[in-house]
């Protein structure tokens, strides 16, 4: 393609044009901001107080172009000190846009600054959709900044190309190396030949053998045709993780934190927030509980009645089975219908502790408010999206629970994710 580098307009706008653009802060999703004439412009690869040459991307088919542009830093004009060689080569601001693999938006920035740049996006998030009078805390290292995934999902293109998407594209882009996955992850990933299209995902559990689960693109068509016969599936991998002093076994590609030490930080943050809370008396709920390791964290504070909700089957079957000898009921079900339905003893939950960690869209203004009709003694939320936390958090203050602590990790370095636990009570 021909890059046009005339000067930009509102009325004159195209693919491909560039823009040079002082970058003035961060956003939520991994994304910088600067105004062009007025206009917000959402760059990537860039840094707050930087000056960037930036080339306009094509408008998605739902986005309101009246309102932003969104473009790619293709020169830095003027970089800031925080800015260093991208910790992954092959996405450095140097190549074409479109050859830069996803999942690693601020590599290009010193990893303390990341943190800095991280709590931000927090502190915004709690201003603008929480109610404001919340001060985000520090985002805390982990200890292991690189090298870290334990699980990655490449791609297969319908020519055999095997490899990560190209950021913020579904377009397959072949690299030399992973360099945030694990050594092994990322000599496997090396090493693929004849995949057929699709994805294959590769973990590395605590036994660190890796696996490999495909999940071929001809067997999502066939289902999506609604095909009465479809290729069967070999029975799912069953591998077993270690947190808090206990085995955890679960599906190879089922959930579990793809950093190796979070589960052990998570369910630290959520029996340091929940000491002394928790009545052993009362019944308590791990809810989107997944193989059970939050259930596990409530029984060793002294819970005795725990029951754990996750709507996937085999995840509930394994929770059951990891938790067996803590007495824990396993249920299968979506979380809001089962706080509709009330298919447990829930009255007892007032005066108990009930544990939320909701996928990253949030647990939703249903799920928060039958949550706060239990009137639990304490509620933890693990929260994986900033905007999502600050709207759920405003639902519950509106109905008299308060944040009174938070912490937060950097469990994915070198991207715009964190992970967010906190504690309200009335």
């Amino acid at each position: 393609m021909v890059w046009d580098d005339r000067e930009v307009t509102d009325s004159d706008a195209s693919e491909g044009a560039l823009l040079d653009l002082d970058v003035t802060a961060i956003a939520h999703g991994g994304v910088f901001v600067a105004r062009h004439e007025g206009r917000v412009v959402f760059v990537s690869d860039a840094i707050p107080g930087e000056r960037v040459r930036a080339r306009l991307d094509r408008p998605s088919a739902d986005a309101d172009t009246r309102s932003f542009w969104r473009a790619e830093t293709v020169e830095v004009l003027d970089a800031s000190p925080h800015r260093r060689a991208h910790v992954w080569a092959e996405a450095d601001v140097s190549r074409a846009p479109g050859q830069r693999p996803g999942g690693a938006d601020l590599g290009h920035i010193e990893i303390g600054h990341q943190r800095v740049l991280k709590r931000r996006v927090l502190q915004e998030a709690l201003d603008r959709f929480a109610g404001g009078g919340i001060e985000a805390p520090e985002v805390e290292a982990t200890g292991v900044d690189e090298h870290w995934r334990t699980r990655v999902t490449l791609h297969v293109d319908d020519e055999g190309r095997v490899g990560p998407f190209a950021a913020r594209s579904h377009r397959v882009v072949p690299v030399a190396q992973h360099v945030l996955a694990r050594p092994a992850i990322d000599a496997v990933a090396r090493g693929l030949r004849g995949i057929p299209e699709g994805r294959v995902e590769l973990i590395e559990p605590a036994d660190g053998e890796v696996r490999q689960v495909l999940h071929p693109e001809a067997d999502r068509r066939a289902r999506g045709r609604g095909a009465r016969r479809t290729p069967r599936r070999p029975a799912p991998q069953t591998i077993v993780e270690q947190a808090a002093g206990r085995s955890f076994a679960l599906d190879a590609d089922g959930f579990w934190q793809i950093h190796p030490a979070a589960a052990d930080l998570l369910d630290g943050a959520v029996a340091e927030l929940l000491d002394g809370v928790v009545d052993p008396s009362a019944a308590h709920l791990d809810l989107y509980g997944g193989v059970g390791l939050f259930s596990a964290t409530l029984a060793r504070l002294g819970a005795r009645r725990i029951t754990t909700v996750e709507s996937s089957p085999r995840a509930i079957r394994h929770a059951a089975e990891n938790l067996r000898d803590l007495g824990v009921q396993a249920v299968t079900a979506r979380v809001d219908r089962f706080l509709k339905a009330g298919e447990a003893d829930l009255g007892d939950v007032a005066g108990g502790a009930v544990v939320l960690d909701p996928p990253r869209s949030g647990a939703g203004r249903a799920v928060v408010e039958d949550v706060v009709a239990l009137e639990p003694a304490a509620v933890a939320y693990v929260a994986c999206d900033p905007v999502a936390l600050a709207r759920d958090l405003a639902t519950f203050r509106a109905h008299g629970y308060e944040p009174r602590r938070m912490r937060a990790f950097d469990l994915f370095p070198h991207s715009h994710h964190l992970e967010t636990v906190a504690l309200l009570t009335r």
